[in-house]
């Protein structure tokens, strides 16, 4: 305290009102990133909550969900009566077949809906990881003698095609992501880059198909047609186990699968409209 012209004046130590001023910026941090924090932790939580979702006018034109983000409910083990109990996970909104050896249905193995399907609006989005193989098939029958690898049917091709060595063989490219697997291939695609999210569509109107990737028709051919058993007698479903109970890829109605491949491959707004 100082005394001047009869005025007492008091002077704070400088140390002091610097403490009170870290003080008052270290609370303003924690403040600020404790905020950030909740937001990060609410958009991730609104949009996981987004997926798995049909709109109002979805539900009113027929749509069905296959996956509702939280279950395995309405899917269960090809030639099994319950879900595998290893190699698939449902974790953040999403349905994934785990990384085991790459080999075809010998982990998890493949999983099959319930109900089976004759025309229909198939959508489903898939993510990749790196040299990833993978596939959505449809009209799959659960014939007898069960093969050792996955079940028969007509296949969307769900692969990473610059590394994965499959995207090589065949014919024409016909087992690169989107195409007809073995049989036609995907045309004037445009596939997202490994780890991003890519819509997939599979169209059946009487004998008419047609496979969509990211909103592009790529693949479209007549099931049962001349042309279409003309591939089939090219690719390897020309063997007779393919055929023993049916020309192959011409049953009336059939399951949707996903194929456990060996490869990590995450699935998720799965939706069905019967048409």
């Amino acid at each position: 305290m100082y005394l001047i012209n009869g005025i007492k004046i008091t002077v704070f130590s400088l140390s002091v009102i610097s403490l009170f001023s870290c003080s008052s910026n270290e609370k303003k941090e924690e403040d600020t990133t404790q905020t950030t924090a909740d937001t990060v932790t609410q958009a991730t939580t609104a949009s996981n909550d987004s997926f798995n979702q049909l709109t109002e006018q979805e539900t009113k034109e027929g749509w069905k969900l296959l996956f509702d983000g939280k279950t395995t409910n309405g899917w269960r083990g090809a030639y099994m009566t319950t879900f595998p109990e290893k190699g698939w996970t449902v974790k953040d909104g999403t349905l994934t077949v785990e990384a085991s050896d790459g080999a075809e249905s010998q982990h998890g193995g493949d999983i099959v809906t319930n109900d089976e399907y004759t025309n229909f609006d198939l959508r489903f989005e898939f993510k990749l990881t790196d040299s990833a193989n993978s596939g959505v098939k449809y009209f799959v029958v659960e014939q007898q003698p069960k093969p050792k690898g996955s079940a028969f049917g007509l296949e969307f091709q769900v692969l990473d095609d610059d590394k994965h060595p499959d995207a090589k063989k065949g014919r024409d490219g016909n087992r690169t992501v989107g195409s007809l697997y073995d049989l036609i291939t995907a045309k004037d695609k445009a596939a997202k880059p490994i780890g991003e999210w890519n819509e997939g569509r599979v169209l059946v109107q009487g004998k008419h198909v047609e496979h969509w990737l990211n909103g592009k028709k790529v693949v479209e051919y007549e099931r049962g047609s001349e042309d279409f058993r003309k591939l089939v007698g090219m690719s390897k479903y020309a063997a007779p186990e393919y055929n023993a109970n049916g020309r192959f890829g011409e049953a009336i109605k059939g399951h949707i699968l996903l194929q456990d491949h060996g490869d990590e491959v995450s699935f998720r707004n799965i939706k069905i409209k019967t048409l």
